[in-house]
């Protein structure tokens, strides 16, 4: 059987992998070897990261909306039980725009959620 080479197909696929690995650092945006390496290592970390994006927004959300209740002498948790009972239904991303962009309207939600928490 005749010796088949892969010439252009090797070199187009290396070709490949060191351009999506322009951009990092020393020898892993040379070698063909480490860059295919840490080009696996990054694209793992990226896919995880979207994930973990979103956890990590809605803790922002959260510390921030804790932060805006903390200036009216209460807690996220209890903020957020009155809003459940006073059937306001407003996501922790609009909360933490309202109480960063208006603090006066949050002081209304705050002041509705401690009127259904006395009922």
């Amino acid at each position: 059987m005749a010796r088949v080479k892969g010439g252009p197909a090797t070199r187009k696929r290396r070709k490949r992998i060191i351009k999506q690995a322009s951009g990092y650092f020393g020898t892993k945006s040379t070698h063909y070897k480490k860059a295919k390496e840490q080009l696996m290592k990054s694209l793992s970390y990226a896919y995880r990261d979207r994930k973990q994006r979103k956890r990590d927004f809605r803790s922002l959300w959260i510390q921030r909306i804790n932060a805006a209740v903390r200036e009216h002498d209460m807690s996220y948790s209890q903020f957020m039980n009155g809003l459940n009972k006073a059937h306001i239904e407003v996501n922790r991303k609009m909360l933490s725009e309202i109480a960063i962009n208006n603090p006066s309207e949050f002081k209304l939600l705050v002041e509705e959620s401690k009127k259904a928490l006395k009922n």
